[in-house]
């Protein structure tokens, strides 16, 4: 899997990931980031490992299922998408943690050969009710093969901190 992905058009956080808080999570923003090629081998090898039906580990059996060919494991397109989100969207400072996901859909296989890319958008970004120092991010998550055909959407939840405040007496 070819992992050196970059954001994709002109649109992009102002900070990099690496200083990115809370409040740089503004809703209604749109990022799009890519792309990963998908490899035959690496579906073989993710479903030997992880998710091993026969649409997804065996050509032969395959070709002759529901999808005509060998597709990505669901799960395999997950993990890909999370390679683009990681390496891109979330925060490598400020992300907490996760406490999950909805409404994750595989809209369309995966085969090999597939160019996938990302686009982000910020649903919601509200401080924590219960804990100042952070705040929770909704974000639509939409990935798109080579020809612009969705293939999953789901929605991320994620907690970051807020950016720290600036110690007057350190100026």
């Amino acid at each position: 899997m070819e992992a050196a992905t970059t954001a994709l058009g002109d649109a992009d956080f102002a900070t990099p990931v690496e200083d990115r808080w809370f409040e740089d999570y503004v809703p209604g923003e749109v990022y799009a980031y890519g792309s990963i090629t998908v490899t035959e081998e690496e579906i073989l090898r993710f479903a030997g490992e992880f998710d091993p039906q026969s649409i997804h580990s065996d050509p032969r059996a395959a070709a002759e299922g529901p999808f005509g060919g060998l597709i990505a494991s669901g799960w395999h397109t997950c993990g890909i998408m999370m390679r683009l989100y990681a390496d891109h969207y979330v925060s490598a400072v400020a992300s907490l943690a996760s406490p999950g996901i909805d409404e994750l859909r595989w809209v369309r296989p995966v085969r090999p050969g597939d160019t996938l890319s990302l686009r982000t958008t910020v649903k919601e970004a509200r401080p924590s009710r219960s804990k100042p120092d952070r705040g929770i991010v909704r974000t639509a998550i939409e990935v798109f093969d080579q020809r612009g055909d969705t293939v999953l959407t789901m929605t991320a939840i994620n907690i970051l901190r807020c950016r720290p405040a600036v110690d007057a007496s350190r100026r």
